[in-house]
């Protein structure tokens, strides 16, 4: 897919993955609309960066998980370009055990929902709302951003970062994926970006690893096959992959994880057996 010239969603472009996924399209001539709803230093930020390129980018307050703002941008797109060439769908909301503790405490009583309603019922309303846009583009591509909570759960040395209602709501990611690729077909493209420790998302950059113990991220990388947590920059330099050169991918997961779900397990010495020549 040639996406110079393009007009892409792109969601949670403020900070992080999204805005290196933003640098990275607009670097390659896509005009961007670019919602925003909290974190207003880092709003700031994006507006002043964006708004000094050439291709006209947007940036819109709205909240995701309210259908009329959905709406909102729906119809500002319609008014700027009639067509939506590519969909982002990076919005998320999942709460570190580490640092939120137990659903059961008092101040976590909205935070199950929340999970829910961010990671994936926003995604499903952005996606059903422009789905009119996208069909009119003669070629489109959607990618959902996901999380290896999904497979992992709150389990193992995973459990201090993932939360029961985040690793849900991102197991439902790849039921919508297939649906959306399903009816999307043939001109739109949907697929899964399935993401581990990410420097910015649960990684380096983040109030939950600053305050795991040493024995924790050592044991977080461990478990990591590469021994390490990743970039943004990774995650955009994926994004691009999928955009630009997997024209014959749909409906389908990749997965940037660095080997975590395949874990600390190691492949064993091959056993000489007991057959004899």
């Amino acid at each position: 897919m040639e996406i110079n010239g393009t007009t892409a969603l792109v969601l949670g472009a403020s900070r992080g993955i999204g805005l290196a996924i933003a640098r990275k399209l607009a670097a390659r001539g896509v005009r961007l609309l670019l919602p925003w709803y909290d974190w207003p230093e880092s709003v700031r930020a994006m507006e002043e960066e964006f708004s000094d390129m050439d291709q006209d980018h947007i940036c819109i307050k709205a909240d995701l998980r309210n259908k009329e703002d959905v709406n909102r941008i729906v119809q500002l797109i319609e008014q700027e370009t009639g067509s939506l060439d590519i969909l982002i769908n990076n919005i998320e909301r999942g709460g570190m055990p580490v640092v939120h503790g137990p659903y059961t405490l008092a101040v976590n009583s909205d935070q199950w929902q929340r999970e829910m309603d961010t990671t994936l019922h926003a995604k499903w309303m952005v996606f059903n709302s422009c789905l009119p846009l996208l069909q009119r583009a003669k070629q489109a591509c959607v990618i959902n951003i996901s999380s290896i909570a999904a497979l992992t759960g709150r389990a193992g040395i995973a459990g201090i970062l993932f939360n029961d209602g985040y690793a849900a709501a991102n197991r439902g990611i790849e039921t919508l994926t297939q649906t959306w690729a399903r009816i999307g077909a043939p001109s739109i493209r949907v697929n899964e970006l399935m993401l581990g420790i990410i420097d910015s998302r649960h990684g380096r950059n983040t109030r939950g690893w600053g305050i795991l113990t040493a024995k924790e991220r050592k044991q977080l990388l461990d478990h990591t096959l590469l021994h390490r947590t990743g970039r943004p920059k990774e995650v955009a330099q994926a994004v691009l992959f999928l955009l630009e050169q997997a024209d014959f991918m749909t409906g389908s997961t990749l997965r940037l994880d660095g080997g975590f779900v395949l874990g600390s397990e190691r492949v064993p010495a091959m056993p000489p057996g007991i057959l004899e020549d």
